[in-house]
């Protein structure tokens, strides 16, 4: 599971899916999310402005991540 550190208190799931370098656009991410690609906790995902915050698991294209705040 690769960890990823935020700044901020929160980061949309379309925003997360480009910082990762998964997807190569905002466009391509929408079309993912929507097609139900994206899971977060374990469950599909279809909101590409879903909040995530620390502690928050994101898996897709077989990779898992989780949301890790700065401090």
């Amino acid at each position: 599971m690769k960890k990823i550190i935020i700044a901020t208190e929160y980061i949309t799931l379309g925003q997360f899916l480009k910082y990762v370098n998964a997807v190569d656009s905002g466009a391509i991410a929408k079309i993912v999310i929507l097609e139900g690609q994206v899971l977060v906790n374990d469950e599909v995902e279809t909101r590409r402005g879903k909040k995530l915050r620390d502690g928050d698991r994101i898996s897709f294209d077989g990779i898992d991540y989780i949301v890790r705040n700065e401090d």
